[in-house]
């Protein structure tokens, strides 16, 4: 089980199934790099999505034919999502985004002190 206290961003989110291509209302919450989702606020998350392998995120209204998406690509899979009006969904992009430059830097970071490390050798 993941512990999601103390989270980012937190809220309710239209998914796309991955499988079916339906459309569900789940729980959402961003901790770090990490974007897990459940079916309500109470419920354990059942899924999440790797941040620091995230690609982009991006408005999605004309691929998901839905207002207000989200598109959230990792380098392995495409995630859609979308939020209840256009004010829900810039903030999800922004916090997203955040959260990928953060995990993106924190890598970059690690490999600076391994470089580091070989200039002293």
């Amino acid at each position: 089980m993941h512990d999601c206290s103390n989270p980012t961003t937190e809220g309710y989110l239209t998914k796309q199934s991955a499988w079916w291509g339906i459309w569900r209302k789940r729980y959402f919450v961003l901790q770090n790099s990490k974007l897990f989702f459940a079916a309500t606020a109470k419920e354990a998350p059942h899924g999440m999505i790797d941040l620091s392998q995230c690609m982009t995120v991006k408005s999605a209204e004309i691929k998901a034919n839905k207002k207000f998406a989200i598109e959230v690509s990792t380098t392995t899979d495409t995630f859609y999502m979308h939020a209840g009006n256009e004010k829900d969904k810039d903030e999800w992009i922004g916090a997203i985004g955040r959260s990928i430059v953060q995990a993106s830097k924190t890598y970059q970071k690690d490999d600076d002190d391994d470089s580091s490390d070989d200039d002293s050798d």
